[in-house]
Formats: structure tokens, sequence, C-alpha cells
């Protein structure tokens, strides 16, 4: 199976305190790969490090084959999607401004731009009369969906996902799920998701890494991990969540 991302012995360290220790993943290709840790584990540093807003003290990234370039890293990050808790939306523009911002700063022309918002609204399940409406007038199940329409824009074969079902209410969420289910088969895009959530992971990912204090703890297939932990960390944190 061929990889999207692969982590290479990685390393970093902010102001003296080593965040990640010789870090070593593989993310399969086509699926959805979850980080899941506590807070300060290192998840968010990871995935910062992939689309090059962090970059390693050491080793090396690979994005499906290729090295995080070190010069043109704008044109590197439009072949991948970010989207994160609480969409991130820009409270001044609506709801089409917001989605259609990078295609239009890529020079689309007015007509494809339209067609890929009306496509990627469908595909969310979201109705047209949302284009118009600004952030604060929609629910915040609305606004997560536009946010993962924002990072879908420019059909990107990479999807990163920071917490972003974490802000909604629990029914909420369950649509969400349903609805990135089916957007991620349809747009056949490579997911890594962070998460605290045990249960998302289980419900979303195909493949899991469990992270704690900067170091992989395990990882591997999701149902193999969940159902054989191979530490007392990853024993107790399958144990809090899941049993």
């Amino acid at each position: 199976m061929s990889n999207c991302v692969e982590f290479r012995q990685i390393a970093k360290t902010f102001e003296g305190r080593q965040v990640l220790q010789d870090i070593n993943l593989s993310c399969p290709a086509g699926a959805t790969t979850a980080i899941v840790g506590a807070s300060g584990s290192g998840k968010t540093t990871l995935l910062q490090m992939v689309n090059g807003v962090l970059r390693p003290d050491a080793g090396d990234i690979f994005v499906f084959g290729q090295p995080i370039p070190g010069q043109g890293i704008e044109k590197f990050r439009r072949g991948i999607g970010y989207a994160v808790q609480s969409a991130g939306l820009f409270p001044h523009m609506s709801a089409e401004q917001n989605v259609t911002l990078v295609a239009r700063l890529e020079g689309w022309d007015q007509d494809r731009v339209a067609a890929r918002f009306a496509e990627l609204l469908e595909e969310v399940d979201l109705p047209g009369d949302v284009a118009q409406r600004l952030p604060r007038e929609l629910s915040g199940g609305q606004q997560q969906r536009l946010g993962l329409c924002r990072a879908l824009m420019l059909r990107p074969r990479l999807l990163l996902l920071d917490e972003p079902f974490s802000a909604v209410d629990p029914i909420t969420r369950v649509e969400l799920y349903e609805r990135f289910e089916y957007v991620k088969q349809a747009e056949g895009v490579s997911a890594l998701l962070v998460t605290h959530d045990l249960r998302e992971a289980r419900r979303l990912a195909e493949y899991l890494v469990i992270l704690h204090a900067g170091v992989v703890q395990q990882q591997g297939p999701t149902r193999d991990v969940l159902g054989n932990p191979e530490s007392a960390y990853v024993e107790s944190l399958v144990a809090s969540q899941l049993d």
C-alpha cells in the first residue's frame, strides 16, 4: 500500500522542551489516519509540519513520496486542504466568499468557481441559500461543513483535519461524521485527523496512531490497535474511552 504521508525520524523542540521525539509514521493513501493523544502530545505540531507551517529540527517528511520543498511552499500547499476546530471562517465574508477565496486567489474564472462551490454544497448537504449568509448567521454544524468545503475547494489530494468536529453538539457531530465519510469517498481524498476522541477515531479512521508526550505509543490498522494495546498507556486510554 502506498502512503500519503511519511514521517522519518522527526524531532521538534520548542523553547527547550522536546515536543516530538524520533517520530516514524507511514500514513496509508486513500484512507483516514487518526492521530490520537491528549493536549500537548504533539498532534497539531505533526499536522502543521505536513504543510510546512512548522519545520522539524531533525528528520524528513514526505507527502505522496515527495519531500516538503524548501522553496515554493505556497504551490505545495495548494495540494493540501486544512480544516480546523470551529471552522475558522472569516466573519466579514459570506459563506460563498469564504469557501471560494482560495480559488479566486488562484485565478479561477467565475463559472468554474461557481460550479465547484455548488458541487461542494451538494456534497456536504447544504442548501444554496447559505451562500450569501455571514458565519454568525449559520449554525455551528453549517459552519463546520463550510470549513470542509473551503478545505476541499482546490480538489486537494490530502486533507488535514485538526479536531474539526469537537466544537459542535453530539447530534450535529454524528451528522458531520456521515457527511465527512460521504465527501471523502466522493472526493477520493486521503486524510490525517487529529483528535483526542478514540470513539471518533474508531468511527472515521482506517489507520490509528496513539501519541503520548511526543512519542508514538502504537500505530496500525484501527481495529488492531484498539483490540491489541501494546503498552500500558494505550491500554488505559482504550479502557477509559471505549470500555
